[in-house]
């Protein structure tokens, strides 16, 4: 497909499984700016969550998401570590009322919070992750405090450091290296939206108590009204499904963990996660944002691997738990066509996976990040140093909120990327993003990406 700059196109891809759509959608851009000299490059790609996003609230998840990567790249720019920017992106995720991250987190059945997170270094391939924390305004940081512990080595009497705890452990060792408590409690905000999925709960589970009495009655195709919807939407086998009912009456509350990709200029990679789980979950419930290759993967190129890749989830952390998606989006990404290694990871490794077969819909998204050297052409002939960086963002929920930057734009772009109509939920996938090509301070060449039409 031939495209013109300034122009788009939606491309409906055919897929092995006719429950799957993907949508693709590329964008020229115009060439931008010229690279101020002596200024530091790097990418950062964020997401606010992979759910259902109300459209009068499109503004404040696309605010933030901007606020995000803004906070990345000036950590890039000052020279700081991938790993560091990654977690300043995160932070700004976490401290916003409308997601579901940090002190606005879900919470749980006895009216607490308890966080996830996790976070991995590409270069080191280093991991730290906490899970069921209270107590901590910014999990990640802790992730994070982790992660570098673990870089200095074994502690006394020969002691491996710990890179993941859980609950009063993890809290305990956050305070006792210096990361500040915060008093109990939780936002007004988290409070209203969570009693907000309690009402809708009963009442949609009222109906569906009516609906299993009745069922007998309406074998022909008519369905129990929802008083919290108007109709309780089908799932595979034609049932009604309860949870992607809730999932989309529930707006904001229902966005499942925030996370970060990103690309320094010496070619490192980063990723994170942070995640306040389920509404209305068991206490100690641990999701996919603090465990190992399901909430986030980075691992810089090798004698094995082509490309760098960085991968952030989001969605419901059983579902991204048992298929281990950031991992295996990692590992489809070294190959030649991102795009198509990513959409059939989603089809067969997630939507297709064997070990959600008995699923009614696997709800979940991922946006992903690769980059590798490469050689451009410049007016004096002589080819300089470019790190050619693709960006991904696949869901197969309703939507999903994204923004990304680099450190030669003015400005953040963001998107709230939807499925096409007639596309159902945990059954469907929407993949779109595009490439950016960051070349060294030195070089004064102009910057072209492609992305979507809808960013801004």
């Amino acid at each position: 497909m031939i495209m013109e700059k300034g122009i788009s196109s939606i491309e409906v891809i055919p897929s092995k499984s006719s429950q799957v759509t993907a949508v693709k959608v590329l964008v020229k851009e115009p060439e931008t700016k010229q690279t101020q000299r002596g200024k530091r490059v790097g990418f950062v790609l964020v997401h606010a969550g992979a759910g259902y996003h109300s459209e009068s609230k499109a503004k404040e998840y696309k605010h933030v998401c901007k606020r995000a990567c803004q906070k990345a790249i000036e950590k890039l720019q000052a020279g700081a570590l991938a790993t560091d920017a990654v977690t300043a992106a995160l932070i700004e995720l976490e401290d916003s009322p409308f997601t579901n991250a940090g002190m606005g987190s879900n919470l749980n059945l006895l009216g607490e919070i308890e966080c996830d997170a996790s976070i991995m270094d590409g270069k080191s391939l280093n991991f730290g992750a906490v899970g069921a924390l209270s107590g901590i305004k910014n999990p990640v940081s802790v992730a994070n405090r982790l992660l570098c512990e673990g870089q200095k080595g074994k502690l006394s009497a020969g002691r491996i450091p710990p890179c993941f705890l859980v609950g009063e452990g993890a809290y305990r060792w956050a305070v006792d290296h210096g990361i500040p408590a915060c008093p109990p409690g939780f936002s007004l905000a988290a409070f209203k939206r969570n009693k907000r999925k309690l009402e809708l709960a009963e009442k949609v589970e009222t109906d569906l108590i009516q609906l299993k009495k009745r069922r007998q009655s309406y074998e022909k195709g008519s369905r129990v009204k929802c008083s919290a919807r108007g109709r309780l939407p089908k799932t595979k086998d034609g049932s009604c499904c309860f949870c992607l009912c809730v999932l989309q009456e529930n707006d904001s509350g229902t966005l499942d963990t925030v996370g970060a990709v990103v690309v320094d200029q010496e070619g490192n990679v980063a990723a994170a996660v942070s995640s306040g789980g389920l509404a209305l979950k068991h206490p100690g419930r641990v999701g996919q944002a603090a465990l190992y290759g399901c909430g986030c993967w980075a691992e810089n190129t090798g004698a094995r691997n082509p490309y760098s890749t960085a991968v952030s989830t989001s969605g419901c952390g059983e579902h991204l738990v048992r298929t281990i998606l950031a991992r295996e989006c990692s590992c489809a990404l070294q190959t030649e066509d991102a795009h198509q290694a990513l959409l059939e990871t989603m089809q067969n490794k997630f939507i297709g996976s064997p070990f959600l077969a008995n699923e009614d819909g696997v709800l979940g998204g991922v946006i992903v990040l690769r980059s590798c050297r490469c050689a451009a052409e410049s007016d004096s002939s002589q080819e300089k140093p470019t790190l050619l960086v693709e960006f991904l963002w696949s869901h197969t929920t309703e939507s999903m909120c994204v923004g990304y930057m680099s450190a030669q734009d003015g400005k953040a772009k963001t998107h709230i990327s939807r499925l096409p109509p007639g596309a159902v939920a945990g059954q469907s996938v929407a993949i779109e993003g595009g490439v950016c090509r960051l070349e060294s301070p030195e070089s004064r060449t102009a910057d072209s990406s492609l992305h979507c039409r809808e960013c801004e």
